[in-house]
């Protein structure tokens, strides 16, 4: 319940019970209706109180900022298994998918999402330059940036597969390709902010744990919706994870497979996995992450040149982890491209 409404819902029950006393007052005499007389009008002015002071109490209690000297991890999972309303999540990359708290964080997640609670996660793009910069800024800490959020999105897609059918929609995550400013993790009407120290991890400097109604979250929140709904410089994270990809034999449509992609040295390049292409294909795919209005380009499907292939399948690794099976690996190449060298030859 809106604590505005809890507030006049328990001035009124105080308003309730004073006119029975005063009604009672008004039926008896002597003693006993003096004492009600000065209950009920006591009992009228505490609700009259409570009206007045308890916004003003209310206000102080969004105002007041608490400073923590560190990120806790075991606090915040606590509180994560507890929410039934909203989770948020803005970071470069997250402690609390490290090995050490990867178990009892998502066990922390998996009861919010029970509970009813909707899950937002927002991390930065690994390839973008934003990345790079920060993974440069960190170097004496030996922190490879893009390394960490890869495996944090191999985990957060991972857990998203095994969830039930009707908890996947409350479990978002979308990538984002800009400055990281500010680091976010909300529970319920409480957040934890910080900023991105040069040099240092943002887990290890001041956290401040803020009302997400006062003005303090309300700017963070502001700066969290800019980022989840800006079509161009956010994506989800199944956009980042895989392309469709339809496969043509002449002009016919052959299947249609989501199938994990890198891009190495402006190469894109495709795992078909299981359809391993024994005829001359063609494709149809959307290359670009961020741009949904634009049209499926045609592409012919070649193996990788000798000397990528070891480049190409140690950027399927860094991204999707080592492989259950052998990866079928090919390289998309403009169809238009092949024409205009077949035409000068």
């Amino acid at each position: 319940m809106p604590r505005q409404r809890r507030a006049f819902v328990i001035a009124g029950c105080l308003l309730g019970v004073a006119t029975v006393i005063l009604l009672t007052a008004w039926r008896t005499t002597g003693f006993l209706s003096d004492l009600l007389l000065n209950v009920g009008s006591s009992v009228v002015l505490a609700a009259i109180s409570y009206l007045i002071f308890d916004p003003l109490f209310e206000e102080a209690r969004r105002a007041r900022v608490q400073e923590h000297l560190s990120f806790d991890q075991q606090a915040f999972v606590s509180h994560l298994r507890r929410s039934r309303r909203h989770i948020r999540i803005l970071d470069t990359w997250t402690i609390l998918l490290e090995d050490r708290h990867r178990q009892a964080t998502l066990d922390a997640v998996t009861a919010a999402l029970r509970g009813g609670a909707v899950v937002q996660v927002l991390l930065l793009d690994p390839d973008c330059r934003a990345a790079h910069q920060r993974s440069e800024e960190l170097e004496q800490q030996g922190v490879n940036v893009p390394a960490q959020i890869r495996t944090n999105l191999r985990h957060l897609s991972a857990f998203h597969a095994k969830l039930p059918v009707e908890e996947r929609h409350r479990f978002q995550v979308r990538i984002y390709d800009a400055s990281p400013s500010i680091q976010l993790y909300q529970w319920d009407d409480r957040g934890l902010i910080s900023f991105f120290p040069v040099g240092k991890l943002s887990f290890n400097v001041s956290q401040l744990e803020v009302d997400m109604d006062s003005p303090w979250g309300a700017f963070v929140h502001a700066r969290f919706e800019e980022l989840w709904k800006h079509d161009q410089a956010t994506v989800p994270l199944a956009q980042y994870w895989t392309i469709t990809v339809v496969l043509r034999f002449q002009d016919a449509d052959v299947a249609e497979i989501q199938a994990p992609y890198v891009v190495a040295d402006g190469e894109h390049y495709v795992d078909c996995g299981k359809v391993r292409p024994g005829l001359p294909l063609t494709a149809r795919v959307r290359l670009s992450r961020r741009t949904h209005q634009s049209t499926p380009q045609a592409f012919t499907l070649v193996e990788p040149a000798d000397g990528d292939r070891a480049t190409v399948a140690r950027h399927f690794g860094e991204k999707y982890g080592r492989a259950d099976g052998d990866r079928t690996i090919l390289r998309l190449v403009p169809a238009r491209l092949l024409r205009q060298s077949g035409s000068t030859r």
